[in-house]
């Protein structure tokens, strides 16, 4: 990416229409209602052979108060100061409002490079509005539709010279990347360039904001006592210690009779699909009311989505008989999830920062372990010894035989067990295997995938009709002609 690209301008001109055009995906959410974004969003945008890197911001409020909207106003701000490039987007069928003559006077101050654009300008009705815009001083205006694609052309033509300028300079500052061979299914070392992927989940007003701004060491992201800020699932980007990291901050997920409205409903759907992209997933929970439903759901759908999990309890700071409470913590955890059994349980404080250290080394740990492999010679000489302790069952008098084992993937480990008659095997005698493999080969935690098959299943004619050979109905048909 060469350059930085902030959207600014009004609550609902269009900045999350034009961002979703830019990067080529729906990563914004979109809606009718103003205030949507709250948070800051990045992309990698393209547009002809430009690329860079674009950020959706929130809606410039005039409040300057502690409120969220003024919270919402300083967080933009500060991406108008950490951009090369800024798109002030104002809506052309409105006109230029009061508030867009003052943000026009904040932009000229905080950025060098500031491009004007009049949305919703697809048809006449926008004309006027298209000429007020040249009174904020910002130079000819780019009419455009975000919608509907128009006017990407003027602002390629308008990006063209600074993009030179600043692509002269990520030449310039551009480190030297060792790229690394990744083998298939084996365990894969986080680089620069293919960052550790990790989700932070949970219910609303966890602390999830909280904590990734405890670990950049800056207010990032938008927080507050209001249950519900984050609505997009953002992602950041972080060296770790020395492990590049990206975290996907996600909005609280409510029980799903509560999720009534359009928006909530949306932000949960984007916390999901960030849930698939993560390799370890966070699942954040309150010390004051822990493991209730939602939490569990929450963990579950991370167990079935086959990551490595890590489930971190906030606020610790606040709790007063730390002791008891955490040994019912424990208690509570491998009663209530026996799927994610050995899995790290921290204690953490996002607000003092207390317990970063160890909530690092569990993820890192459950990385580890979520892409392990294992030889299948150690494999079949333990398979050996779980069949002496524990022989299969054999319905109607017939022992069911396990022949052989093998691992076939990693992240999450995944085996496959060769056996005569595998769909009369119970799941209590699956469940007894794959609890010996996480004691065995130290893999607490993280989801194990076993199945079984028949020797059979590997027969590649198997199901297909029987046919003659060609020779042989060749002779045939003579003997027939001869006859």
């Amino acid at each position: 990416m060469t350059f930085t690209l902030a959207i600014v301008g009004r609550p609902n001109v269009g900045k999350s229409t034009l961002f979703n055009r830019l990067v080529g995906k729906r990563l914004a959410l979109v809606d009718d209602q103003p205030g949507v974004t709250r948070d800051l969003r990045e992309g990698e945008a393209r547009l002809a052979d430009l690329r860079f890197t674009v950020i959706d911001t929130a809606g410039l409020e005039e409040a300057t108060d502690e409120s969220l909207q003024g919270r919402m106003r300083l967080l933009t701000e500060r991406a108008v100061e950490m951009a090369d490039v800024c798109l002030f987007v104002i809506d052309a069928r409105d006109g230029v409002t009061a508030a867009d003559q003052i943000f026009a006077d904040i932009l000229r101050k905080k950025n060098a490079h500031v491009f004007l654009a009049a949305n919703k300008a697809e048809g006449s009705a926008a004309d006027n509005g298209v000429l007020e815009a040249y009174s904020l001083g910002l130079g000819e205006p780019i009419r455009m539709s975000a919608e509907h694609g128009i006017g990407m052309n003027d602002l390629f033509l308008a990006l063209m010279p600074v993009a030179d300028k600043f692509a002269e300079r990520a030449k310039a500052d551009a480190p030297d990347v060792d790229v690394d061979v990744d083998i298939q299914d084996g365990p894969r070392v986080p680089t620069k360039d293919r960052p550790l992927q990790i989700a932070v989940v949970g219910r609303p007003n966890a602390g999830k904001s909280t904590l990734i701004n405890q670990l950049l060491g800056e207010d990032r992201l938008l927080t507050g006592p209001e249950p519900g800020i984050t609505r997009d699932a953002i992602s950041v980007s972080l060296n770790w210690g020395d492990v590049p990291v990206r975290i996907f901050d996600t909005a609280g997920m409510r029980k799903k009779a509560k999720v009534q409205e359009k928006l909530e409903k949306l932000s949960v759907a984007d916390g999901l699909r960030a849930v698939k992209f993560a390799e370890v997933v966070v699942v954040l929970l309150d010390v004051e009311i822990p493991f209730e439903q939602q939490d569990l759901r929450i963990a579950d759908l991370a167990e079935r989505e086959g990551r490595a999990v890590v489930l971190a309890v906030n606020k610790w700071d606040i709790e007063r008989d730390k002791s008891n409470k955490s040994k019912e913590l424990r208690e509570e955890f491998e009663r209530l999830l026996p799927q994610l059994r050995g899995a790290p349980l921290i204690t953490v404080s996002a607000k003092t920062g207390k317990g970063m250290d160890r909530l690092q080394d569990a993820i890192m740990s459950a990385h580890d372990v979520w892409n392990r492999r294992i030889p299948t010679a150690r494999l079949n000489e333990w398979l050996e010894g779980m069949i002496e302790a524990h022989p299969p069952p054999a319905p109607a008098g017939r022992r069911i035989k396990l022949r052989y084992m093998t691992q076939v993937k990693t992240r999450p480990p995944g085996f496959v067990v060769m056996a005569s008659f595998p769909d009369k095997l119970p799941a209590s005698y699956s469940r007894y295997l794959v609890n010996g493999l996480r004691t065995d080969f130290d893999m607490p935690g993280t989801p194990i995938r076993l199945t079984f098959r028949s020797q059979a299943d590997k027969n590649p004619y198997k199901g297909k009709k029987k046919s003659t050979p060609s020779r042989l109905r060749k002779h045939l048909g003579k003997g027939r002609a001869d006859g």
